[in-house]
C-alpha cells in the first residue's frame, strides 16, 4: 500500500446504527474516494449523490440487470415531486455505469463476467435530465467507439470466444431473439 494512502472502513454498530450515518460521518473527514457498498434506500442514494456534487469520486453497488435500469432504479428511489430535481443532480454527477451478469465458463471451470458499459457523455446526460432513459441502450449501441458495449455485444463476444455456451447466453440476453440471430449468423 502506498505512504501516500489512508484507506479506512467503517463498519455499523453501536457508534454508527446505520449505513446513512456512517456516510454521514465519512464525509466529515474529506475523503478523494467513497465506496458505498450497495444504495438501497433513498437516504443512502441522496448521500451518496450529495458526496459526488461536491467533488468526491463516489462508487457504489445497485443490483439491476443493465445501465438504463440502473438509472432508473436510482430516480425511483425519489418521491415524485422529486424525481425533477434528482434527474438533473444525476446527469450532471454520474460518470459511468457499468453492469455485469457472470456467466459459467464452457471452456473450464470458473465463471466469466459479460459487462454493460455506459459513460456519461453529453447525450447521455440530456437523457437522463429529460426522462429519456429507454433510450439509453441506442446510444450505447452507436458509441462502441468511445468505450461503451451494451451487454448482449459483451455476451456475444463471450460465446464467440468459446467462453460461454449459447444456451447460457440466449438465456441471459436482454434481447435473446435478437442475439440468437446474432449467433447463428
Amino acid at each position: 500500500m502506498s505512504k501516500q494512502c489512508l484507506i479506512e472502513q467503517r463498519e455499523l454498530g453501536q457508534d454508527m446504527p446505520t449505513f446513512a450515518s456512517g456516510l454521514k460521518h465519512c464525509l466529515r473527514q474529506d475523503p478523494d474516494i467513497i465506496l458505498v457498498g450497495e444504495m438501497r434506500d433513498l437516504e443512502t442514494s441522496a448521500l451518496a449523490i450529495s458526496a459526488a456534487e461536491t467533488g468526491h469520486l463516489v462508487l457504489s453497488t445497485l443490483h439491476t440487470v443493465n445501465a438504463s435500469q440502473t438509472v432508473e432504479r436510482i430516480i425511483d428511489m425519489y418521491p415524485s415531486g422529486q424525481q425533477n430535481q434528482i434527474r438533473s443532480m444525476l446527469s450532471t454527477t454520474l460518470q459511468a455505469v457499468i453492469s455485469q451478469t457472470l456467466f459459467t465458463r464452457a471452456d473450464r471451470p470458473g465463471m466469466v463476467p459479460a459487462v454493460e458499459t455506459l459513460l456519461a457523455t453529453p447525450a447521455v446526460r440530456n437523457l437522463i435530465r429529460e426522462n429519456r432513459t429507454y433510450e439509453i441502450p441506442n446510444v450505447i449501441e452507436t458509441n462502441r467507439a468511445i468505450g461503451m458495449c451494451s451487454l448482449d455485444t459483451s455476451i456475444a463476444e463471450l460465446y464467440f470466444n468459446g467462453l460461454i455456451s449459447k444456451e447460457d447466453a440466449i438465456a441471459q440476453a436482454v434481447y435473446p431473439d435478437k442475439l440468437e440471430r446474432q449467433l447463428v449468423a
